[in-house]
């Protein structure tokens, strides 16, 4: 069952030991750079715990969770300013370079979010996202189908992006096989990390659905491990080097 019309809380327990699990991956991070290009002052919004913040650029960060805030304090980040995506307190044209990170689905009201963006970016606006029209060719979708269509629903189709930003590049994200951002698809190759909870709980669309989902779920994909019918029908994946899924960065330049 679907839980509807729920909203993903961090600060309800969901952001605890986030850092831990989602951490930047160094190869995702250079394609998120890359399109950073020569930007000197960044705004990342829904900053989370810092993950992809260049180190070598000013970066501001913007961030409603008091645990997500924190644990950029533990981590090294600075501190971030407390706010939300669709009321930005800034200048227009106050950064070279806004950035969003696997957050515009938490956003309740998207399209302000990204005209916020938008205006405050003196030029690039990069935004990491995931496809929902590219989640069914991830496995999971034969074992926590209930999750990957509460997934769906929540992920923004990149076309309202790119709509949204204009004069856009969506670019298609390879992920590695020892990826440390641990998101769903970082796992294509890995599945036991799913009967982990501290995982799960690291991977917001778990709640969404409900306690008995979740178990049986679970239970499918260990029984299946156990037996080795997953290796038999998705062993490949242990050995694939990269896997592109749903991942995407959209790129926006004035």
């Amino acid at each position: 069952m679907i839980i509807e019309n729920q909203t993903y809380s961090y600060d309800a327990g969901g952001g605890i030991g986030y850092a831990q699990i989602r951490r930047t991956d160094p190869r995702i991070a250079a394609v998120v750079h890359h399109s950073l290009a020569d930007a000197r002052t960044i705004l990342n919004i829904g900053a989370g715990a810092g993950s992809y913040e260049p180190e070598d650029k000013y970066v501001v960060a913007v961030e409603p969770s008091a645990i997500m805030r924190a644990q950029r304090i533990e981590r090294g980040k600075s501190p971030a300013v407390i706010g939300f995506a669709d009321k930005l307190p800034f200048d227009d044209n106050a950064f070279d370079a806004t950035m969003a990170m696997a957050t515009i689905h938490h956003w309740p009201d998207m399209a302000a979010g990204l005209a916020e963006m938008r205006r405050v970016a003196k030029n690039t606006v990069v935004v990491m996202t995931f496809d929902p029209s590219a989640l069914k060719d991830f496995w999971n979708i034969h074992y926590f189908p209930d999750v990957v269509a509460a997934e769906k629903k929540r992920y923004p189709e990149i076309d309202f992006i790119t709509n949204c930003l204009g004069n856009c590049e969506v670019i298609e994200v390879p992920v590695p096989l020892d990826c440390v951002d641990g998101f769903q698809e970082a796992f294509y190759g890995r599945p036991e990390a799913f009967l982990d909870a501290n995982v799960r709980k690291a991977q917001s669309a778990w709640s969404f659905v409900s306690d008995d989902v979740v178990a049986r779920s679970v239970q499918h994909l260990a029984d299946e491990l156990a037996s080795g019918e997953w290796d038999k029908k998705y062993g490949h994946y242990r050995t694939q080097p990269f896997f592109t899924g749903s991942i995407r960065l959209v790129v926006a330049r004035k």
